[in-house]
């Protein structure tokens, strides 16, 4: 729930939705089509599961999102692969890396960057939503707190820039298995700056008149959300950190409602230069949640701290809710799984899953070969 409600194109979630959709059920909450991918969905009778409200002519189709699945991210979790990291996404979007031939290669950089573009519109899905950013620089720049480097930034496209009267604030991480524990922080951060503006008078009706005269009204901050490359996240967190790369992640940041601007590639420690280089200027903030599972050596918001200008977001309800917590959920239930089949006696579990996990190990070869 807490995915669906932070999604910039959802207006209205509703929990507890039966699996076979019925006319009675969308017509209560005033639908008058249910959209789903091209993907065949079935009851456990087989049956379609939209079957109602398709024979009432009140389904539409749509393409499904080519893209990685759940067994793509389990299979990541299980075999420790690395295969998915992405070396420069920029080079990736240009058709100078990746698997295949060059025109194959130019073929996904263009998909790639025309859903980067769908996932920065706004919430009507046609207008011009996010700002899109990249930011380069040496790697030493990138990794730690060794270099002062502006780097440089380059613009994919452009969003809504800070309107009149809005801090300009920043967050960063890895953002990995994108789940309630960012979602929780990212609302907090802009539920601290609306604190902040009621004490300034935002929401008086003096104030609300002069924005409203000139369009329509618009929240006291501008997000902007730094997210770090496949390479850096690895040197902290090791084994096969992070599960999703850089571009599953960005696109995961980029529907957050939450989130004004994204910089993909945005160094572990944000510099005085870094900040101060940044195409909005330097932040009124830089905000920070509870990180708890990477063996830091030094404080990466050194420089914020020293600066004035750093914000903590404190423990919440969905704080230990990271992507390590996510694997662990995963592989202690396959061996709960694995156990409670051969006390019941199956015999053959072991062995299945044995085979099973060769068969993946198999296609991950056959994959890196092609990769190569």
């Amino acid at each position: 729930m807490a995915a669906v409600d932070a999604c910039r194109w959802v207006t209205k979630s509703v929990p507890y939705a039966p699996y076979v959709t019925s006319l009675p059920w969308i017509s209560h909450y005033g639908c008058k089509y249910v959209v789903h991918g091209d993907d065949i969905t079935s009851d456990s009778s087989g049956e379609d599961c939209y079957r109602f409200v398709k024979a009432a002519g009140r389904f539409k189709v749509v393409k499904r999102t080519p893209s990685i699945s759940t067994t793509d991210l389990v299979g990541r979790m299980l075999l420790c692969t690395r295969t998915h990291f992405i070396r420069s996404l920029s080079k990736v979007l240009e058709g100078r890396e990746g698997s295949g031939t060059e025109a194959e290669r130019k073929a996904v950089g263009e998909d790639m960057t025309a859903r980067l573009h769908l996932y920065a519109s706004d919430e009507t899905g046609l207008k011009p939503g996010a700002d899109v950013w990249f930011w380069s620089a040496s790697k030493a720049a990138r990794e730690n707190d060794t270099e002062e480097e502006e780097g440089t930034f380059s613009v994919l496209c452009h969003g809504t820039r800070p309107k009149p009267g809005q801090r300009v604030v920043y967050v960063d991480g890895g953002f990995d298995l994108f789940s309630s524990g960012h979602i929780e922080f990212l609302r907090q951060v802009i539920e601290a700056e609306e604190s902040l503006a009621l004490a300034d008078g935002w929401y008086s009706e003096e104030a609300v008149q002069e924005r409203t005269g000139k369009g329509k009204d618009y929240r006291p901050v501008f997000v902007v959300a730094g997210v770090h490359d496949d390479e850096v996240i690895n040197v902290w967190k090791g084994v096969n950190y992070p599960i999703m790369n850089i571009y599953e992640r960005g696109l995961c940041v980029l529907q957050c409602k939450y989130v004004d601007a994204v910089i993909f590639g945005a160094p572990f420690t944000p510099t005085r230069a870094y900040l101060s280089s940044l195409p909005w200027g330097l932040p009124d903030a830089v905000y920070h949640g509870p990180t708890s599972f990477m063996p830091l050596t030094y404080d990466p918001y050194a420089a914020v701290k020293t600066m004035g200008i750093y914000k903590e977001i404190g423990s919440h309800d969905f704080s230990n809710v990271n992507a390590e917590q996510i694997v662990q959920r995963i592989l202690q239930s396959r061996a709960v799984y694995e156990e409670r089949q051969r006390a019941k006696g199956i015999k053959g579990i072991g062995e299945e899953a044995q085979q099973r996990r060769e068969r993946m190990e198999e296609e991950q070869r056959v994959k890196e070969g092609k990769d190569q």
